[in-house]
């Protein structure tokens, strides 16, 4: 009698157990069940666009949403010089690690660019944050804050680029290659598709989303000679068109233009990568024509 009424005692015990796990299980079903409609909705969306009234001026591009649906894809597993979109993998590893973000650090000579021999505001003896300098690498693409940041780095800027790469390839960017922290080098180099990934990794640091859709800054790098103001060099920022949170550019020869963007259009959540453009405006051009194309799309659709 006694040896029932223990097992009577386990069985109720067990199910109470696995009514509250179902309980608890629920709304974990319920939330998937509706993100699963909701991807099976935006695919079915977005197969209604036509990809051959799409036509871009970048020699690569790739444009998918939140999902991983891709929308659209041109040349899209090539690899190619990607200038100073580089500097969010930069960003990234400077986030990741223990430093200090007050931490102020002085521009050197060591600095300067001697690959291309650009210029800088920032001159040697310069002395801001690390969290200042981040940020202008980020918003105005400021070469010199970007190399400030990786020889300021533990063990110095050759671990720094080894940083870079282990975080690619955690990433699942096996087609991407980064040999310096500002992309003056045309050694840097990745695929759209890579570059995608990079974007949405990117999405997670609050500090590289506030830094890349930050129109303008003020810093002052110098004692006694005022503030110098920097501007952000994605114009598109500007346009009332545009709900961009995340957003890079970058520019030398070998890369063409290039801009790399995850935006909101028409409420679909897009990363937007084009690269190789070979007119200043063509990056914004292209973009706009991405843009109307899904707008119209998504109008179509609805009538």
């Amino acid at each position: 009698m006694r040896l029932k009424k223990h097992l009577l005692a386990a069985l109720l015990l067990s199910l109470v157990a696995t009514t509250c796990l179902q309980a608890e299980q629920a709304p974990r079903l319920t939330q998937l069940s509706a993100q699963q409609h909701s991807h099976s909705k935006t695919n079915k969306l977005w197969r209604q666009l036509n990809p051959k009234k799409l036509q871009l001026q970048s020699s690569a591009a790739l444009v998918v949403d939140r999902f991983g649906n891709e929308l659209y894809s041109k040349k899209a597993d090539e690899m190619r010089p990607i200038a100073s979109i580089t500097k969010l993998m930069t960003a990234m590893v400077i986030l990741d690690s223990p430093l200090p973000l007050r931490q102020e650090l002085v521009i050197t000579e060591q600095d300067r660019d001697l690959l291309r021999l650009t210029g800088s505001r920032l001159q040697p003896g310069a002395t801001l944050t690390r969290e200042e300098l981040l940020r202008l690498a980020l918003m105005s693409s400021e070469n010199r804050a970007a190399s400030a940041l990786a020889r300021t780095f533990p063990a110095g800027r050759e671990r720094f680029i080894y940083a870079m790469n282990k975080k690619a390839r955690a990433l699942g960017m096996h087609h991407t290659k980064f040999t310096d922290p500002t992309g003056l080098d045309a050694g840097n180099r990745s695929t759209p598709r890579d570059l995608s990934r990079l974007v949405r990794a990117a999405m997670n640091y609050p500090l590289i989303r506030a830094a890349t859709t930050t129109r303008t800054a003020q810093v002052d790098p110098y004692l006694k000679r005022g503030q110098l103001r920097f501007g952000n060099t994605n114009r598109l920022l500007g346009s009332k068109n545009w709900d961009i949170v995340l957003s890079k550019t970058g520019y030398i020869n070998e890369a063409g233009r290039c801009l790399v963007m995850q935006a909101e259009v028409s409420g679909q959540e897009l990363t937007i990568i084009l690269l190789n453009s070979f007119g200043k405006l063509t990056p914004y051009g292209d973009s706009n024509r991405i843009r109307q194309w899904i707008e119209e799309g998504m109008a179509v659709s609805r009538t």
